[in-house]
């Protein structure tokens, strides 16, 4: 066995599968996302002006809260000194908004009248910190929350109204379309948030709590509101699903996200949420594998603010510190709590999960200190805000001691945050449920360090305390994990009978797979690595090398008028491949792009495979739901470029290609290892070995050995004409790293190239090469 120590934490957008060719790709996009985070950097207060035409700006906006809340035209929005103009800006917030007031919350929408973003951020968010003291627990509370689960990023910005500091905000990532769709990989299906329209309040009856209402869609409406174009259906259907039908949970919520979401709320005591009195500030977004996903939000009233938890009310800091870990665990009101915590399971991880929570952060102390750093980041802020609704005397306070000034409704006091937090952790951490015996995992391990795609695998590790393990996996971030159970028989390829060594096999579909385990006894349970499943151990997977040239893109058509038909007589751009081998090649995970930017844009679905000398076709019309091999894209007539890809996203090879003729392919010439031109057809079949755009004239048929290489190759199949002994040789990126004359076996010196694929180029003939190290 191999011991594993790999361990992936997410970031915001979804990983990229990199290859030796197009790193340099992935570097430009990290510098992206690395600018992208930096406006939402817990370090830097940024800067935010808007200048609008009107003097009387913030009565416009008033009446717009009042009316129909819609945007009022900005001239201009800066931030950090870039400058966009005609910006949508608006009032929002329901409790810390008030007409009267002169620093109100803000919602800023850089695309309302144009097509223009901010590293990527169209709304922008900024509350105004009306009912904290401390000015931290909204950001210190999303810094805890996305060690968990995916969770907006937050930090502040000083805002400017026509040349005025209105005051120090904090300014939170909107969970929009933008975030589903980086976090999660779409952004068309049923989205919700769960917030009454009308807003919550003393006497609100309309409740986001998941609570079944029937079939009716109408009784839904007034506590949720709908971001997608369709969605109540599927709604009530979890909603059914939650209280009737809890065995079959797993297939339509993200049950691990919602109990990290619990876990949270309860460990914080945010009540200004779903275990709170109102149930509400969570978004509900369903994946393409039909799950719901939970999105927590607005976390202003975190870490005590709020004092009602259903009709239970904690009216004091030693009252919160003691808050039931189990709180709504029994009330047909909250049936995400009671439905889930009444399957043993679900109870367990939950217990496990918010056990992590607390030793992560507070047991430890990490968040005072993460609370100081911010409060030291935004000390001159504060200071400058004349319109802060406390004191500086309260803000250097709060973090440590409670503040009875500037009471909000539904709140009696305002905890001081360690005051809280340290005697709710000693609390906690003091109960049966978190001093009982738990399982212990170690000395995980894999039965191949270097692994086959498609190879079973047995993973397996030290379990002691545990009357059950599991084994989580998947191969596909956006996908589910499959929980598969793990053995200590001595029948699972873990040695003897009951020596605490459990494993399990599975077989390795893609290059990357990611897993995590599970164990668990009649108290508790313990994940491995404790984070899981925001966090997981991965696994490499590698595919046998094919040498360069063995699996081609031998023709392609990208403007078919009358050519050929799909089998549903359709006439779209195709692509054929050709198997130069005498073998059969299991495409599985291969990939085909028309994008250097995303080389595994279509992949090949598993068990396709590709017989020896074989032609295979892809229609390249941007229909996956058709009969056959289908990609999701189209070619362009005009210019582009095609990749394949194996299944470690090493490029295998490509073509680039000007303006295409109508019903006229484009393929190799000699078929399978000729330069690409102009051709009629030969769809699924032979290449012709000439026609009237290439003469006649026979080429020199250059070898280039080894291949791949490593430091040094040799080229043969000169002769020596000056023509034909000059060797340009080019790298992916169009750059040319050799030009000089070379005789007839003479060797190259590679040893500083990178690995990659080369062009080799020789008078009229061309080869392609690969360097490895």
């Amino acid at each position: 066995m191999n011991d594993i120590t790999t361990l992936y934490k997410p970031q915001k957008l979804k990983p990229i599968r990199m290859n030796r060719v197009y790193i340099f790709i992935f570097i430009i996009m990290l510098s992206n996302i690395v600018s992208a985070q930096d406006f939402y950097d817990m370090n830097t207060v940024q800067t935010i002006k808007i200048v609008f035409s009107e003097s009387n700006w913030d009565a416009l906006l008033d009446a717009k809260k009042s009316g129909d809340e819609s945007y009022l035209m900005a001239q201009s929005v800066s931030i950090n000194e870039e400058v966009f103009d005609s910006v949508g800006v608006k009032y929002k917030g329901n409790s810390t908004y008030k007409a009267s007031q002169k620093k109100n919350p803000f919602h800023i929408e850089l695309d309302t009248y144009k097509d223009q973003d901010y590293d990527g951020y169209t709304d922008i968010k900024l509350s105004n910190v009306a009912n904290d003291p401390s000015f931290v627990r909204e950001v210190l509370s999303y810094q805890i929350l996305r060690q968990y689960m995916d969770a907006p990023l937050s930090n502040y910005a000083n805002v400017y109204v026509n040349g005025t500091l209105i005051g120090l905000y904090s300014s939170s990532e909107a969970v929009s379309k933008t975030f589903v769709k980086s976090h999660f990989g779409s952004k068309k299906n049923a989205f919700i948030k769960c917030n009454p329209p009308d807003g919550a309040g003393p006497g609100t009856s309309a409740l986001p709590n998941l609570v079944y209402l029937g079939t009716d869609s109408s009784k839904y409406y007034s506590s949720y509101e709908l971001q997608s174009d369709n969605g109540w259906n599927e709604l009530i259907n979890l909603c059914d699903t939650l209280t009737n039908k809890i065995e079959a949970v797993e297939k339509i919520l993200d049950v691990d996200r919602a109990l990290w979401m619990l876990a949270f709320d309860n460990a914080l005591v945010n009540l200004d949420s779903y275990i709170g009195a109102f149930s509400q500030n969570y978004y509900l977004y369903r994946d393409d594998n039909g799950r719901f996903l939970p999105v927590v939000w607005d976390l202003n009233e975190s870490f005590g603010r709020f004092s009602q938890a259903g009709t239970t009310s904690f009216n004091s800091t030693a009252d919160k510190q003691k808050m039931s870990h189990l709180i709504n665990a029994t009330s047909s009101s909250y049936p995400l709590v009671k439905m889930l915590l009444s399957v043993p399971m679900y109870k367990r991880m939950y217990l496990a999960h918010l056990k992590t929570m607390m030793l992560e952060n507070f047991d430890n102390q990490s968040y005072y200190t993460t609370g100081k750093s911010l409060q030291a980041t935004i000390d001159a802020a504060v200071q400058a805000d004349v319109n802060k609704f406390f004191t500086y005397a309260n803000f250097t306070s709060n973090l440590t001691n409670d503040i009875t000034s500037g009471m909000g409704p539904g709140t009696s006091a305002t905890p001081g945050i360690t005051k809280l937090m340290d005697g709710r952790s000693a609390y906690l951490l003091g109960l049966a449920d978190f001093t009982n015996t738990s399982p212990s995992i170690t000395d995980i391990s894999l039965s191949d360090a270097s692994p086959l795609i498609n190879s079973n695998i047995t993973v397996s590790g030290k379990v002691n305390n545990a009357s059950a393990v599991y084994l989580g996996y998947r191969s596909n971030t956006e996908k589910p994990f499959t929980r598969i159970q793990m053995y200590d028989d001595g029948t699972h390829s873990d040695q003897t009978a009951n020596d605490g060594i459990f494993s399990t096999s599975f077989n390795l579909e893609k290059a990357l797979t990611q897993y995590y385990i599970y164990a668990e006894n009649s108290n508790t349970g313990i994940f491995s690595p404790q984070r899981a499943e925001h966090e997981y151990y991965t696994i490499s997977a590698t595919t046998t090398d094919l040498p360069v040239g063995d699996l081609v893109i031998n023709e392609f058509m990208a403007s078919n008028q009358t050519t050929i038909a799909d089998q549903d007589g359709e006439y779209n751009d195709w692509i054929e491949i050709y198997n130069n081998t005498t073998s059969l090649i299991d495409l599985s995970g291969y990939t085909l792009s028309d994008d250097a930017k995303d080389l595994i844009q279509w992949e090949f679905p598993a068990g396709t495979t590709i017989d020896a000398g074989g032609y295979l076709i892809v229609w390249a019309d941007k229909d996956e739901e058709q009969t056959g091999l289908h990609a999701n894209f189209k070619l362009s007539s005009t210019s582009g470029q095609i990749f394949l890809s194996d299944a470690i996203a090493s490029l295998i090879d490509e073509v680039s290609y000007s303006t295409q003729t109508t019903d006229i392919s484009y393929g190799r010439s000699p078929n399978g290892t000729g330069n690409f031109q102009t051709m009629a057809s030969t769809f699924n079949g032979s290449n012709l070995q000439t026609n009237s755009i290439q003469s006649a004239q026979a080429i020199a048929a250059i070898k280039v050995y080894p291949n791949p290489a490593t430091n040094y190759f040799y080229i043969s199949g000169l002769d020596n004409s000056a023509a034909s002994s000059k060797i340009v040789i080019y790298n992916t990126m169009g750059r040319i790293v050799f030009n000089d004359y070379v005789s007839e076996g003479a060797s190259i010196d590679a040893s500083q190239w990178t690995v990659g694929i080369y062009i080799v180029k020789a008078g009229n003939s061309t080869i392609k090469m690969m360097i490895k190290k």
